[in-house]
């Protein structure tokens, strides 16, 4: 075969215009949908069957089950997708890739589809060239949905030609008939071939080209297609690899789905083969098989004739070339009814288990355990699986929802450390616990904002840019929360190198002081856990709740100097009373700059 290291260069360059292609696609329709991407996502996967269709006609819609597929890998590393939700869109994904297989199967091998391409990318400048960032959007989509079917259909020209390669055919076709072991061959096959081009539909059209040419049966085809379905699973595994234990679940579950699903259709693959081709019959398209019989008898008995079928030389209109269009069109709507059939069934069994692939895939990919005192990012990890900044905003939003978390349990530190016995092994050890989260928090603060300074260099709406400007002053905000707490730790240790004790009445002002700062700080986690519905009464509950400490403050304030004069306990303890409760109004508003951010740059977008 007459195979260069250009055209295998041109191959990496078809493939590279390909992932390119859905690179772009995928950040321009985040763009044009901006921060309703999240409420889209939702309403599409309210339901198993919800997610389904959603798989199924964006799949359809794209003709690339792997753009598809790795999208909801990327959509469940941002957190805007449960593992369950994403299992019923894959599932969707795998039926909605048999659309491109019935328009080969339907119009034939005529309609070339990246034909619309150039004048897709030609409405699309035009767009790029309006003031309305919106249209914009919308004309990066377009070109990227353009150079993606580009590249699929590049990858189709670069890849070896394997009807020039009859030695290749002549080799595999001596394990043709091996029964079962035939079929298992052909199944891996269509697994690594579907593989290295990472596309099952093009692997469908190559598999077409071979049955109509008469080099394998129909049933082997059948397995080569079969195989193709677990072969495109490799392109969400790969952009998992970068993503969180969520993403590998979620491209750990299609393949799953795919091989549990091979597994029963070849356990039962000579049946069900035979009433696809039953079905091909009825329908009045033909015997699927004949065409390798006719083929075959063609090449025993007129060797000459057979010869110039494949040299291309017989003139237009023989009757030899007559028969094998109409046997043609037979073997590409029987794989077409296979392929769908398959898909389908496989769906009607795999829906109602989407609860046990969820298990499954815990159970194999078990999430880390994790020590809570370890500085780990849950969301943020790898720099986002398409590089698309829309989508990591969303991982960097739920990465603070965390940050706000773990900065809140410092309080509940703070608090247990104040009724800790002084120079105690107990004290030493929660003091260096708080110490030690003030730390992370640190780092958090450093990891995020990093994180939303490298999505800012990328390509963003304006929506986009202003939302990032305020989470990097909420996560400043909550780090300062930290440092309050830290700082609580702190004057303790002076109050105890003081020598200096509390009374109950202490203790107990303390503690009220806490009460309200604990339900601050628990209204402002509440509405960091979903940015994208900011509730207005959650916002006035935080305003009322601010207020309650500052006056409380003012009380305790007010009464400190009369109870020194009291002797109610002494002026030193009077000091640091004070120092603690000046630290926890300053945690109240620090929480309150939080909740000012939310409300002047989230429940705006809500209104």
């Amino acid at each position: 075969m007459d195979y260069s290291i250009l055209d295998f260069l041109g191959l990496l360059g078809a493939v590279g215009l390909f992932l390119y292609g859905m690179k772009v696609m995928s950040e321009g329709l985040q763009k044009a949908a901006g921060d309703r991407l999240r409420n889209i996502l939702s309403a599409m996967t309210r339901n198993r069957f919800t997610g389904l269709l959603t798989g199924c006609a964006i799949t359809a819609l794209i003709q690339s089950s792997s753009a598809s597929t790795v999208m909801v890998v990327s959509f469940v590393n941002a957190g805007l997708m449960t593992l369950a939700q994403s299992m019923s869109v894959i599932m969707g994904a795998n039926v909605g890739t048999t659309f491109t297989a019935w328009i080969i199967a339907l119009f034939g091998f005529k309609v070339n589809i990246s034909m619309f391409t150039l004048p897709l990318i030609g409405l699309a400048v035009v767009f790029l060239f309006t003031n309305k960032s919106k249209l914009k959007s919308i004309g990066e989509f377009l070109i990227g949905f353009s150079f993606l079917f580009m590249g699929l259909d590049m990858i189709s020209a670069y890849v070896p030609d394997l009807q020039s390669n009859p030695e290749m055919f002549a080799y595999l076709k001596q394990y043709a008939s091996m029964g079962i072991g035939s079929i298992l061959l052909f199944t891996l096959v269509g697994l690594v071939v579907t593989m290295v081009i990472q596309s099952s539909a093009a692997t469908f059209a190559i598999t077409l080209i071979m049955c109509s040419k008469g080099w394998i049966t129909f049933d082997l085809a059948c397995a080569l297609v079969l195989g193709s379905n677990i072969g495109t699973t490799i392109t969400p595994l790969l952009a998992s690899m970068s993503g969180n234990v969520a993403a590998k679940r979620t491209a750990m579950g299609h393949l799953l789905f795919n091989v549990l699903g091979t597994i029963w259709c070849l356990c039962v693959f000579i049946p069900f083969a035979e009433m696809n081709v039953w079905l091909t019959e009825a329908i009045g398209q033909g015997n699927p098989c004949d065409l390798y019989n006719y083929v075959t008898n063609l090449e025993a008995t007129q060797p000459e004739l057979y010869n110039h079928l494949f040299d291309n030389s017989l003139p237009a209109g023989h009757e030899v070339l007559t028969k094998i269009a109409s046997l043609q069109m037979s073997v590409s709507f029987g794989l077409s009814l296979f392929h769908t059939s398959f898909n389908i069934v496989n769906l009607a069994i795999m829906i109602w288990l989407t609860n046990v692939y969820v298990k499954i895939v815990e159970w194999v990919i078990p999430a880390k355990k994790r020590d809570d005192e370890e500085f780990t990012l849950k969301f943020i990890q790898g720099g986002g699986i398409l590089n698309a900044s829309e989508l990591n905003i969303a991982q960097a939003e739920k990465e603070i929802e965390v940050y706000a978390q773990r900065v809140g349990r410092m309080i509940d530190m703070a608090q247990e450390l104040i009724h800790t016995k002084e120079k105690s092994e107990e004290f030493n050890q929660r003091y260096s616990r708080l110490e030690k989260y003030e730390d992370i928090s640190d780092r958090m603060e450093l990891e995020i904002a990093h994180y939303l300074n490298r999505c800012a260099e990328g390509r963003l709406s304006n929506e986009g840019k202003l939302r990032i400007a305020a989470m990097l002053n909420i996560i400043s905000e909550i780090e300062s929360i930290a440092d309050s707490c830290m700082g609580i730790g702190k004057i303790l240790t002076r109050k105890i190198q003081a020598g200096v004790d509390f009374n109950e009445e202490i203790y107990k002002n303390i503690d009220s002081m806490y009460v309200y700062v604990k339900e601050a700080m628990d209204l402002m986690v509440t509405e960091l856990a979903d940015l994208e519905n900011v509730n207005g009464k959650v916002l006035i509950d935080s305003y009322n709740k601010e207020r309650e400490i500052n006056n409380f403050r003012n009380i305790l304030r007010g009464a400190n100097v009369g109870n020194i004069n009291d002797k109610h306990y002494e002026y030193q303890a009077g000091i640091y009373y004070m120092d603690i409760i000046g630290d926890l109004e300053k945690t109240g508003d620090y929480i309150i700059n939080v909740v000012d951010t939310l409300r002047d740059n989230f429940r705006k977008q809500n209104q």
